[in-house]
């Protein structure tokens, strides 16, 4: 009698519910707790007629385990039929539809699973792979369902690689000051309908009240957000970093070039010292300054190269967009006659786009927190050792960076 009491305590039962026995099965090391339903007739949850009970169906749900026993919870669930909506099983109090396991122990699944790999939680919880995996995929689309729709203001788009070949998602982030960057929406591949399906799922308010996109210089993204998104000439901000990476490109293709000429004369003086160049000045270590000093203040192609990066840095400190557009020119005349092809060729790139490299200066929106986001995201693909499911990399992201609520309802 102490342990029927117990367990309806535990499981938080009322009437029609109630616990009618517990059985300890030792050579199983299992609970099972049975449940029974006292109540005839029924109310439809969509129209509210009277629903008489027609039949009995067993089912049981894995609970929290009981001193390391696996506990079940295990009921006939009354079977009802309404004349409108036809045959329905009643739900019960402890889980959700659908589930074979009781809201506590998928509150407790979820907390394992936001913590370790779908293989490793399956083996501390004892449930099998496939059922982690469930837990993990209603999760999503529980919290999804539950999602607000609070108009986005300021975006980041990004592409994101599972880790497999050329299996790409595209990654839409809200990145908006004063609040933790979350993954707003994960499409499939790189290309301009990745990107189409997510403006194309928004209300036309939400697309106008979209103030500022960060993104890369991939045409498909501006293209698409061109054609959706109201405005959207000056609400595209191509993002430093992204510009900052194909700079310093040009720099480490300006030293490969170099250094085999170089090696070819017998001077290895530009070995090894890569990363040194890819480097703002005060990011070069201590121990190294002195010697890529020396090294910089050289005539070399590599430290035009590299000056001519540095100086671009100091385009992002300009105050206003009239002062950043009369550095770029300036900038831009001693890159072209500076004789290195790839810085060259990158300045070139920049002019094309420049109306969107300066709206950078009216929004003051990066894609940092959305890199963030993507550290993240290969977190999650070397947990994985990659994936060649990409609905389940889509999942995954969603599930650990998606801001949504997960649990089920108490």
């Amino acid at each position: 009698m102490k342990d029927v009491q117990l367990y309806r305590q535990i499981l938080g039962l009322s009437e029609p519910w109630d616990v009618k026995s517990v059985r300890l099965i030792p050579e199983a090391t299992e609970i099972e707790v049975e449940v029974e339903c006292t109540q005839k007739v029924w109310a439809c949850g969509q129209c509210r007629e009277r629903m008489h009970v027609q039949g009995w169906e067993k089912r049981r749900w894995r609970h929290l385990d009981s001193c390391q026993f696996k506990t079940w919870v295990v009921a006939e669930v009354p079977r009802v039929i309404c004349q409108q909506h036809g045959s329905q099983t009643v739900p019960v109090p402890w889980a959700e539809k659908f589930s074979r396991f009781t809201r506590l122990f998928e509150r407790l699944a979820i907390d394992v699973l936001l913590e370790c790999s779908v293989k490793a939680a399956s083996e501390m919880l004892r449930i099998s792979w496939d059922e982690a995996d469930g837990i993990k995929q209603r999760a999503v689309a529980r919290g999804l369902e539950r999602k607000e729709s609070e108009p986005p203001r300021m975006l980041g788009v990004d592409e994101k690689s599972a880790g497999r070949g050329q299996n790409y998602v595209t990654v839409v982030a809200r990145i908006e000051p004063g609040k933790p960057a979350t993954v707003e929406y994960v499409g499939d591949g790189r290309k301009q309908e990745a990107l189409d399906a997510y403006w194309q799922g928004l209300p036309e308010t939400h697309r106008e009240a979209v103030e500022a996109v960060a993104m890369d210089l991939w045409e498909a993204y501006r293209n698409s957000t061109l054609e959706h998104v109201p405005g959207a000439e000056r609400k595209i901000v191509h993002d430093p970093y992204h510009l900052m990476k194909h700079l310093g490109d040009a720099v480490d293709s300006v030293r490969r070039q170099e250094h085999r000429v170089l090696l070819g004369q017998g001077d290895d003086r530009l070995l090894g010292t890569k990363y040194q160049w890819l480097r703002g000045w005060e990011n070069i270590p201590e121990s190294q300054r002195e010697a890529f000093d020396q090294l910089k203040g050289q005539t070399l192609k590599t430290s035009r190269a590299w000056a001519l990066k540095e100086m671009f840095r100091d385009f992002w400190h300009m105050t206003t967009e009239m002062d950043a557009r009369d550095y770029f020119q300036s900038w831009y005349a001693w890159a072209i006659r500076s004789r290195l092809e790839p810085v060259k060729k990158v300045a070139q790139m920049l002019k094309r786009h420049l109306p969107n490299i300066l709206t950078y200066f009216t929004h003051r929106i990066t894609n940092a927190a959305l890199e963030g986001l993507n550290n993240r995201i290969a977190g999650l693909v070397k947990k994985a050792y990659g994936y060649r499911n990409r609905e389940r990399f889509k999942t995954d992201i969603l599930f650990h960076i998606g801001g949504l609520n997960l649990y089920p309802t108490a």
